[in-house]
């Protein structure tokens, strides 16, 4: 983990522009509730004040153990569960102060690839509908057009034009998640949440995947929050990382900064989890307290 490697090209933000998204003391804390009558005794607090920026053409890492949190920022960012507190700012637009209406038109230029590309793809529909659902839910293609754009997204995502035929039990988890980021690319968005999208894979088939996801992004000029409990992947991938521990960045900065000089104890833990690659080098393990390990 001390060698440094290439770092993921990105469009250089310029002094006078603003962020694409910005995160301010975001909270999200799910009541506990007992008894007969469903009384709230508690609150699970699963992101406790978060704030952090991601610029355009960027890729953020967000990693941490399971359980800190770092699902939860993403999919209360994209209001898929409501938040408590705080403020998401995306292009410009306060994304909890938007109506259904304004969120809809919102949401062409915010998408999600799940972890499991199995449990997120519907196993009664054929691949075709799948990814061109998004196009026909926001009226951008139909008929011909649209089969043609749904059969250019899968032959870009390194899958065949026939395979909008086939059912997703027909496939291999690669394929699925390429299926997953195909959709995702559907309605040409500015950002993705990319929610821990190898985790599921084999190893040989999560570099193909990641490198599918660096020349998407060159190619489309694509924004990722990329979520994480890998220090090698994110190292990979990301431009910058922000580490979370019980709902709460712990530290953030550029990706060398943080994997080759670690502040933070629980930073110094994640990364004496890495695997070694050489059975002959042994590596001391760090733990720090209220780690899941």
């Amino acid at each position: 983990m001390t060698q440094t490697a290439p770092a993921p090209s990105f469009r250089a933000k310029t002094a006078q522009e603003p962020p694409l998204l910005a995160v301010e003391d975001l909270k999200t804390h799910f009541p506990v509730r007992k008894g007969i009558l469903q009384r709230t005794v508690g609150h699970v607090k699963a992101v406790d004040g978060v704030s952090f920026t991601l610029n355009r053409g960027e890729t953020l890492g967000l990693v941490g153990e399971s359980g800190c949190g770092k699902t939860t920022v993403g999919r209360t960012l994209l209001r898929l569960v409501p938040h408590t507190s705080g403020r998401v700012i995306f292009d410009g637009q306060p994304i909890f102060d938007l109506g259904q209406k304004e969120l809809r038109r919102l949401r062409r230029d915010l998408q999600i690839i799940f972890q499991d590309p199995a449990g997120s793809l519907n196993p009664r529909m054929r691949v075709g509908r799948i990814v061109g659902e998004p196009l026909a839910l926001h009226g951008l293609a139909s008929g011909r057009e649209l089969r043609k754009r749904v059969e250019h997204l899968l032959e870009r995502c390194g899958l065949w034009a026939n395979a909008a035929d086939r059912y997703p039990h027909e496939f291999s988890g690669g394929q699925r998640q390429r299926i997953c980021i195909a959709r995702a690319l559907a309605l040409n968005p500015k950002l993705i949440v990319c929610d821990e999208p190898t985790s599921a894979l084999d190893v040989s088939i999560q570099s193909q995947i990641l490198n599918l996801l660096r020349d998407l992004q060159v190619e489309f000029g694509l924004s990722y929050l990329f979520i994480s409990h890998d220090m090698a992947v994110i190292h990979h991938i990301c431009q910058r990382i922000a580490v979370m521990f019980n709902g709460k960045i712990v530290e953030s900065g550029d990706r060398n900064q943080i994997i080759n000089n670690p502040q933070h104890d629980y930073t110094k833990a994640l990364l004496s989890a890495v695997p070694e690659p050489d059975p002959r080098v042994r590596k001391e393990r760090l733990r720090y307290e209220g780690m899941r390990m």
